[in-house]
């Protein structure tokens, strides 16, 4: 699996940009990529009309999106753009508005980009590693920031963990047993589900975080998470726990018949700790 270290280089970073809009800023990403060769200018335009039809579910973090569509024949590898904004723009989500970070994702398929992914959310959870990105002078700046210069965010996984974990690190069943053994809980079906509107970017982030969750309570091994788009989600709902997803794609998703958890920062183990709270009532 690809690393930011293969995804990322200086030519693909635009450092404090201008934008009119969210339209422009997303296109400002695209550019990057179509210039490196990854992907044709229909990408970019399908990155957009993704937020057009789906709503602002890209800003997955304050201050912070993730534009990306789905594979096709306008993408011709899998990379990733990184701008940073001169002035903040409002994409429409009300939570993590507005947005000064746009990064752009193009997948050549559903696997190849998710350690990247799994490294881009340690950084962003981690709020020394953002400010770094905030206040970078360079595109090397921006590389060594990210981990993509050979520093290896990997390293850090794990003190990131613990560190992202500020709502109670006790599940009070996770330690040994596993067993989800609460009388009012709904027996599991020991799937969850994580959806956007491609099942291929911000929801492979959320699945991310969500496993960082149930290592630290030692659920791991009792429960899957899988990431999927919104299409997907809708047939598979009934055999799943809960999905957990944006706000914008919950109201797209309308109703599934199992519980819709809405996840406002994508990189905060601390909001889905305490979503998976609810859902396993511990």
């Amino acid at each position: 699996m690809s690393q930011l270290s293969e995804l990322l280089s200086p030519s693909t970073i635009l450092l404090d940009a201008d934008a009119a809009d969210w339209r422009e800023a997303i296109r400002l990403s695209g550019e990057l990529l179509v210039s490196t060769g990854a992907t044709d200018p229909a990408y970019t335009e399908a990155m957009i009309r993704t937020v057009e039809e789906h709503g602002p579910y890209i800003v997955i973090a304050p201050g912070f999106a993730l534009a990306h569509s789905r594979p096709d024949e306008s993408v011709h590898r899998t990379g990733m753009s990184f701008v940073r904004l001169a002035e903040p723009i409002a994409f429409g989500n009300a939570a993590n508005d507005p947005v000064t970070l746009v990064m752009a994702l193009a997948a050549a398929d559903s696997s190849a980009h998710r350690e990247a992914l799994a490294a881009l959310a340690g950084v962003l959870a981690d709020p020394a590693r953002r400010s770094l990105l905030d206040a970078a002078r360079t595109r090397e700046d921006v590389l060594a920031a990210l981990g993509a210069d050979g520093a290896g965010p990997g390293k850090r996984s794990a003190e990131d963990s613990r560190s992202g974990a500020e709502a109670g690190t006790d599940t009070g069943s996770g330690s040994g047993s596993g067993a989800m053994v609460d009388a009012d809980a709904v027996p599991s079906k020991k799937l969850l589900l994580t959806v956007c509107g491609n099942g291929l970017g911000t929801s492979l982030f959320l699945k991310n975080t969500a496993e960082q969750v149930l290592e630290r309570w030692g659920w791991s091994s009792h429960l899957d998470v899988q990431a999927t788009d919104t299409i997907s989600a809708k047939g598979r709902a009934k055999d799943s726990d809960a999905i957990l997803t944006s706000g914008a794609i919950a109201d797209t998703l309308g109703e599934v018949g199992v519980r819709v958890e809405v996840i406002e920062n994508f990189t905060s183990q601390a909001e889905i700790d305490a979503a998976l709270r609810r859902i396993y009532a511990v």
